[in-house]
């Protein structure tokens, strides 16, 4: 018979897989240590809807992407945002792909791709930039995206406990005791099962519970909102692939999100065994907040010069966790441990922003 289970972490991979584990029949509850679900790297990001395009060097990421685009796009179309035109850039300037490499590869992948037309291609530093293409690639409404996992999860009687954190887990009889801390105390919890889907916080509770540590690295990363010109509202524009970066709408904010993959890391840790652990929460906490726009909107305005106008507005901080394998061909697989040490854990870990 089905049986109590414990997922860790209100983040989307939390919450679409307790209600996948409801919807099987078991009664499963969420604690999730924020005063709400899905408003960590769930919320911080850039809101895209990942179509393959950005993993030219790691064919495997990108085919993943194609076959979860339109099943995303299906399941959440109410929070789908597609009224925009999609435009990747191929650099003149230390890009480790050609314009011809980037064509063939979405061939491949089997994704839409064609050259941009003249008004783009006019807006841009023939200079820096080689090639550039029209694509498919959409964003979604972080907030709408919540609400509606919140409705799923209650018509499925899912418990959603806030403000809670699953500090330990031991084994216990035929299971996993859980020891939970929140507002009234700490208590203890039996299930058959504990998924760990903690994200940035994966080895917060292997360290706690005295347990092997998962190898990771983390990035302190900054994404920042800016009012884009007239010219550039119904466009999104990502430039690659060596100075890589990204302006995309931001539909929860009505804004765009502006990132570049020198400066949106301000830096970054490793945690690879018991001696090198560090609380990402603990640091995120005392992290100080000083922003690198002006040199990301420096450099970028060199590929883009009306990217000049943009108006910084505020930034999104968070932590960004990959595996360590990644830092090779930009790949993002899953992280997957099923029984990891102790048989019911399981840790899982998505691979995307």
């Amino acid at each position: 018979m089905p049986g109590e289970i414990i997922v860790v972490g209100g983040g989307f991979f939390g919450l679409y897989l307790a209600e996948y584990l409801s919807i099987k029949g078991y009664h499963v509850t969420v604690y999730e240590q924020s005063a709400n679900v899905m408003m960590r790297a769930s919320y911080n990001n850039q809101a895209r809807v990942h179509n393959g395009y950005h993993y030219p060097r790691s064919i495997l990421t990108a085919l993943r992407s194609r076959v979860s685009f339109p099943r995303f796009i299906r399941e959440f179309k109410d929070c789908v945002i597609s009224d925009f035109d999609k435009y990747y850039m191929v650099s003149k300037v230390i890009s480790k792909v050609t314009g011809d490499q980037f064509f063939h590869f979405c061939e491949r992948i089997g994704a839409n791709c064609c050259l941009a037309p003249e008004n783009i291609r006019k807006m841009v530093n023939p200079n820096y930039i080689e090639s550039i293409f029209s694509v498919v690639e959409y964003a979604f409404d972080s907030l709408k995206l919540r609400e509606i996992m919140i409705g799923r999860l209650v018509s499925q009687n899912v418990k959603i406990c806030k403000n809670s954190t699953v500090t330990k887990v031991q084994s216990y009889q035929d299971g996993i005791l859980a020891t939970i801390t929140c507002g009234n105390g700490e208590y203890q919890a039996f299930s058959k099962h504990v998924f760990n889907c903690t994200y940035a916080h994966t080895n917060y509770l292997l360290k706690n519970s005295s347990l092997p540590l998962i190898p990771l690295k983390h990035e302190m990363t900054e994404i920042c909102l800016v009012d884009v010109p007239d010219e550039l509202k119904h466009l999104g524009i990502t430039v690659m692939c060596g100075p890589f970066f990204s302006v995309m709408p931001f539909p929860s904010e009505h804004l765009h999100s502006f990132s570049h993959v020198r400066y949106t890391p301000h830096f970054e840790w490793m945690d690879d065994d018991n001696k090198n652990y560090t609380d990402s929460y603990v640091k995120y906490a005392d992290l100080q907040r000083n922003t690198a726009w002006k040199y990301m909107i420096r450099d970028a305005q060199r590929y883009i010069p009306i990217l000049q106008e943009c108006q910084y507005r505020k930034s999104l901080w968070e932590v960004k966790t990959v595996l360590p394998l990644s830092d090779r061909d930009d790949s993002r697989p899953i992280l997957f441990k099923p029984n990891f040490v102790m048989n019911g854990l399981h840790c899982i870990m998505g691979g995307e922003d």
